[in-house]
């Protein structure tokens, strides 16, 4: 595994070489723009939203839309062409399009033409240190490639220095990404998450919707449970996660009248196996799902270092932080941002049964919320997707939002 590990190493030079010959044999479609979430995961996220503001903005008309996708066949996405992930066609597709419209960190061998148009979304405000601004402490390593530190912080100054810009959701991420990722403060367009837009726009008809589609039954309230990844838990497939949490315990203590969503995140591999006495009151839902459904439709989120609960707190709904773990997690893997025990909208729970108990009780304090909005979430007001299209029609050379109604 490591002889195999040490070639990959060795190959990638000489890979991004022979890429960068192949894309200047393909020329710029300047109608194109493709479209990643999560490495391919799913059709999801930030480019989501910006591909679904596209389809009914008339500045888009007769562009060529293409999303990649790591199985194609299992996702009908109205109105876009899809290609695979890693196959040729996602090659060619990165080389022809105008604009690449990405919400995760890229390979480092990918080579960008000065005439494309590189928009990174990202995927998050973060309560973890990224990048740059992470402590290392002697010998850890990063990801499971194991990188050091310093191969690290490289992977990112390779791909932001690509960008022509990165959004930033709100004042607080404008002030870290230029440090975080090695980004020039000029490149940041402070718009607000385009995937937020529906938390300020959504209808009683959506949330009655998505709870037909997840069958949650009438008159039952939600919780949603949605920890993190662990950067020191992992397997060569990618990350695993040693759920604590006995949802036999919290059938006993919560209500009759609750259900609760688990829903892990996108890079944990191993699955959570369904228990048939947890039947009607467990509803697993898939990695990939998109959770901004499964907010809507939560009475309250129950997380861990998750970046969800900067989202979920537009709604200004309860949230429990189950932090078993947080010496482990604050001194030795990532360290926080924030202050967490005075700026988090939420209490801290060491153990599960404190966890139970106040959500047994309804018990939550919104005290914090006021100060929590104005610093985290003070560009979500559902027209995030507008603003940042209006900078992408200018780029391009079409008419803005305003110019078009004129007309």
């Amino acid at each position: 595994m490591k002889v195999l590990g040490r070639l990959k190493k060795a190959l990638v030079p000489v890979f991004g070489w022979l890429y960068r010959v192949f894309c200047h044999l393909i020329p710029v479609d300047n109608r194109m723009i493709l479209f990643l979430a999560f490495h391919g995961r799913s059709y999801n996220d930030n480019p989501r939203a910006l591909y679904e503001a596209m389809r009914q903005d008339p500045r888009f008309s007769g562009y060529r839309f293409v999303w990649v996708l790591r199985n194609p066949g299992q996702e009908t996405i109205p109105g876009a062409e899809t290609v695979r992930y890693l196959s040729l066609g996602y090659f060619v597709a990165l080389a022809r399009a105008k604009v690449w419209i990405f919400n995760c960190k890229m390979p480092m061998y990918l080579y960008k033409k000065k005439t494309q148009i590189y928009l990174q979304t990202w995927h998050g405000t973060p309560l973890k240190k990224l990048g740059h601004d992470i402590e290392p402490v002697p010998g850890q390593r990063f990801y499971r490639s194991g990188l050091t530190y310093d191969q690290m912080c490289r992977t990112y100054d390779v791909d932001s220095d690509r960008y022509d810009a990165m959004i930033s959701p709100n004042a607080f991420c404008t002030g870290v990404f230029p440090h975080a990722f090695g980004i020039k403060k000029e490149k940041l367009i402070e718009t607000g998450y385009p995937r937020n837009d529906f938390l300020s726009t959504y209808t009683q008809e959506d949330v009655q919707r998505i709870r037909t589609d997840l069958k949650i039954p009438e008159g039952k309230k939600v919780i949603l449970y949605a920890p993190t990844w662990r950067d020191d838990s992992f397997q060569t497939s990618g990350y695993t996660f040693r759920l604590q949490a006995d949802f036999r315990k919290w059938k006993e203590r919560l209500p009759e009248d609750t259900v609760v969503l688990f829903k892990p995140h996108y890079l944990i591999v191993n699955q959570y196996q369904d228990d048939p006495e947890l039947k009607d009151f467990l509803i697993s839902v898939p990695a990939d799902a998109d959770i901004r459904d499964l907010y809507v439709v939560s009475d309250a989120l129950v997380t861990d270092y998750s970046s969800v609960f900067f989202d979920y707190g537009i709604l200004k709904r309860p949230v429990y932080f189950y932090m078993y773990d947080l010496e482990a997690y604050a001194g030795d893997l990532r360290g926080f941002y924030m202050d967490i025990e005075q700026e988090l909208p939420g209490k801290i729970y060491r153990t599960e049964e404190s966890l139970l108990q106040d959500l047994a009780a309804g018990e939550f304090d919104d005290s914090r919320y006021p100060a929590f909005t104005k610093r985290y979430n003070n560009r979500e007001d559902g027209q995030a997707s507008r603003r940042v299209l209006d900078w992408l029609a200018v780029r391009l050379g079409r008419h803005t939002a305003s110019e078009q109604a004129g007309n």
